[in-house]
Order: structure tokens, then C-alpha cells, then sequence
């Protein structure tokens, strides 16, 4: 088996954006973005998918952090979809559950080819720490699309924003280690009845 990493460099008149990520790794992170919000995060996204992540990124924070946010999420799904490669064998689906204390948070992943994304939930706070709470659909939207794959997130429960974004992102991990793990039954085949996955 082929690894399946990939390290993706994205700059801009914005951002400069450095991402390694390794699937079949231990939930190893090292993460720079200069947004604390948002690398809190990507730390806990890499636990609880079980995947090893590198992040480094600068970018325009004298403007504010939405290019900053926007583009790391940009270019984790095409670290995503690299990494994947023609994404044979993989489970392809993948959903989660979880609590944080009393928020509850629901994530349901299709790593199909097609790049789609529904966000429903609402925060109260207009930030969580430096990190607008706009953002945090708008990541998970740029990731679904440049990762090609559709994204259902749903906020079940919840009064505390942070709380309520974490049990998202744990959410989305816990999706991702599922939709992204080799499936033994599948014999290498690309899970999909047209035999291949648009990439």
C-alpha cells in the first residue's frame, strides 16, 4: 500500500499556507496559524481522526482572520484529497456523534467526488476567542469543497460557543477516520457503483 500523505503550498497575496497531512498516522499535530481558535481545533482534529497534520500558515491578520481561516481549510481539503489519491478501497462513508459536555454535535461525511456542504447551527457569540464564529461554517464549507465530498454538520444541543465548535470539529474527525479507513471486504475496489470517483 502506497502512503497516503501529501503536502500541499498555497500562497496568495493573502496567505502562505504550508499543510502535511498523513491519514494513517497517530493523531500527531503541529500547528501554526496564528489564530489560537482555530489551532485548538485542528490539534483536536487530528486526535480524534487519528491523523498526523502539520499546519503552518501567515497570513493578513492585521486585516482580521477570515483569509487566514478560509484558506487553511482550502488547503487541508486538497491535502485531503491528495492523500486519498483514486480513493479505492476506503470506506468512503463515515458519521459521528459527539458531546462536549452539554453541546452535542452530529457529522456525517461521503467522501464521493463531489464537493457539497450543509452547516445547520447557530452560535450566540459573535467570537470564540480570536476566531469569528462566522468561520466556522465557512471552514468546514472550504474544506468539503476542495476536498470533494459532501459535509452534513448539525448542531443538536448546546449553549456554550466553544463547546459547541469543538463537539463539530471532534465530530468531523471522528467522520473522517471512519469515511477514510481501507476497507477490508472491498479488496481495493473504489467504493462506487460507476467504478471510479471523479477526482
Amino acid at each position: 500500500m502506497s502512503a497516503r500523505r501529501a503536502t500541499v503550498r498555497r500562497g496568495t497575496g493573502e496567505t502562505q499556507i504550508e499543510i502535511t497531512l498523513n491519514l494513517d498516522g497517530r493523531g500527531t499535530a503541529e500547528v501554526k496559524t496564528g489564530v489560537g481558535f482555530l489551532d485548538h481545533m485542528l490539534v483536536a482534529l487530528a486526535r480524534h481522526a487519528r491523523f498526523d497534520l502539520s499546519v503552518n500558515a501567515t497570513g493578513d491578520l492585521h486585516v482580521d482572520e477570515h483569509h487566514t481561516v478560509e484558506d487553511v481549510g482550502i488547503t487541508l481539503g486538497i491535502a485531503l484529497g491528495q492523500s486519498l489519491g483514486d480513493r479505492a478501497g476506503i470506506a468512503r462513508m463515515g458519521h459521528a456523534i459527539v458531546p462536549m459536555d452539554e453541546a452535542l454535535a452530529l457529522v456525517a461525511v461521503d467522501i464521493g467526488g463531489r464537493g457539497y456542504c450543509v452547516f445547520d447551527g447557530d452560535f450566540d457569540t459573535p467570537r470564540i476567542g480570536d476566531m469569528g464564529t462566522s468561520l466556522v461554517p465557512h471552514f468546514f464549507e472550504s474544506l468539503a469543497l476542495e476536498a470533494r465530498m459532501n459535509l452534513h454538520a448539525r448542531l443538536l444541543a448546546g449553549r456554550d460557543d466553544h463547546h459547541r465548535a469543538e463537539a463539530l470539529f471532534k465530530a468531523l474527525a471522528r467522520a473522517l477516520h471512519q469515511a477514510t479507513r481501507l476497507d477490508p471486504t472491498l479488496g481495493g475496489d473504489v467504493p462506487s457503483t460507476k467504478d471510479v470517483i471523479a477526482v
